[in-house]
């Protein structure tokens, strides 16, 4: 829930259907096209080594100092299918160490490290070294399932990982002043300014999810991505600013909306374009996960959806199939719509408007609103309630929130 709600509320004889009724009847994705965007999610990198080796020397940074407990500990994830039964089982009985860099520089040899790439070379005395680094889709827009341990499990592509810290990853770096290091380590875990390194303002979102995206006619949470601006697709154009402004691969980004025209390709060739429909395929066949069983009281949810399209006023903009008005015609809200604690990130956007946000799976990817101002879904309930006047009795607000927990 990232809007106020618009004086749009429903009358007796509104017949509309409910928030989450109905269907967008998309047509069916290509299968090949979607496994091929699936490669390209986890492991392509777009040649963005020149910026995480050439510029931020990350490789050094790994090599001499990031072992996998380190790490963990900044939310980067390791995917359990990748590694050997002999490593499992080193892991396991402790012969393989997890307070050594050169188990990290072997873990990606193996392309287990999500969203990281490394090349990976044998000194002459035995030893690991990191010749090259860069990242993927996947650093960001990854989980996995704890199913081995902490941190180590099956890959949830989509899922976005709240837990990395990028901005103190990239405050690592050697090549960065004083300055730019405090302002990177400054954003927290699960939070990223993608506009930072274009305007030089400290104003920090969260990691969106990259699920039940297909259907939205535009994309992020100030609508910028969009088919007018991006022929590939909405999330395609996303996906072409990340790709070309933020991890520096080799492509080409332009918006005179904004003012950008970012040519990373240096005479060379384009390494992002051609990659655009198959990733943005892959995306797309990524459904909203549904709530775990038992994680929400049944009966209370069921009462909450009636608060949710009546008294709580909700639905008057997380409306249709993918609880957001978005899908009606990509209607996008003012600045003033937003009761998220931060007001001006959306002045820093293309449209300087807000999209609703879709609300299937928001179970899984606390803190809320664009900030991150709320931390759990009872809080975001409980600004509503105050901020719009709902009048919410205690037993409402906690019926309502099972049913956000329920989505």
């Amino acid at each position: 829930m990232v809007l106020s709600m618009c004086n749009c509320k429903k009358t007796d004889n509104d017949h509309r259907p409910d928030a989450g009724e109905g269907d967008l009847n998309l047509p069916a994705l290509d299968p090949s096209l979607v496994n091929q965007g699936k490669d390209i999610f986890r492991y392509e990198t777009f040649g963005d080594e020149t910026t995480w080796t050439d510029v931020l020397k990350m490789n050094e940074v790994i090599e001499a100092a990031v072992d996998p407990t380190t790490a963990l500990s900044v939310g980067l994830k390791v995917d359990a299918s990748a590694l050997p039964a002999a490593v499992v089982a080193g892991i396991q009985n402790g012969s393989i160490s997890l307070t050594d860099p050169q188990t990290t520089l072997a873990l990606l040899q193996l392309n287990a490290v999500v969203g990281v790439k490394g090349q990976v070379s044998t000194t002459t005395d035995g030893k690991l070294k990191l010749d090259r680094v860069g990242i993927t889709c996947a650093l960001c827009h990854s989980t996995v399932d704890n199913s081995f341990a902490s941190g180590i499990g099956n890959r949830l592509d989509g899922y976005p990982n709240r837990d990395l810290d990028p901005g103190l990853i990239i405050s690592l770096s050697p090549s960065l002043t004083a300055a730019q290091k405090a302002v990177y380590a400054s954003w927290g875990k699960g939070k990223f300014d993608p506009r930072f390194n274009h305007d030089g303002l400290n104003n920090p979102v969260v990691i969106p999810p990259a699920f039940g995206l297909y259907g939205l006619p535009k994309v992020i949470f100030t609508g910028d991505g969009d088919v007018e601006h991006e022929s590939v697709g909405p999330v395609a154009y996303w996906n072409r600013y990340v790709a070309v402004t933020e991890m520096g691969g080799h492509g080409k980004f332009n918006d005179k909306r904004t003012g950008l025209n970012i040519d990373n390709t240096g005479g060379g060739a384009d390494l992002v374009t051609d990659k655009l429909p198959a990733l943005q395929a892959y995306q797309f066949s990524l459904a909203a996960p549904k709530a775990p069983e038992g994680s929400f009281d049944a009966t209370a949810a069921a009462r909450g959806k009636i608060l949710f399209n009546n008294k709580g006023q909700c639905a008057t903009c997380h409306s249709g199939p993918r609880y957001t008005d978005v899908t009606n015609g990509g209607i996008l809200h003012p600045q003033s719509a937003s009761v998220a604690t931060d007001k001006d990130y959306v002045n820093r956007s293309a449209t300087k408007q807000w999209r609703v946000t879709p609300l299937k799976g928001i179970w899984q990817h606390a803190p809320y609103f664009h900030d991150g101002s709320a931390a759990t879904l009872a809080a975001v309930v409980e600004k509503y309630n105050t901020s719009k006047g709902l009048g919410l009795t205690s037993q409402e607000k906690t019926d309502l929130t099972e049913y956000l927990k329920s989505l």
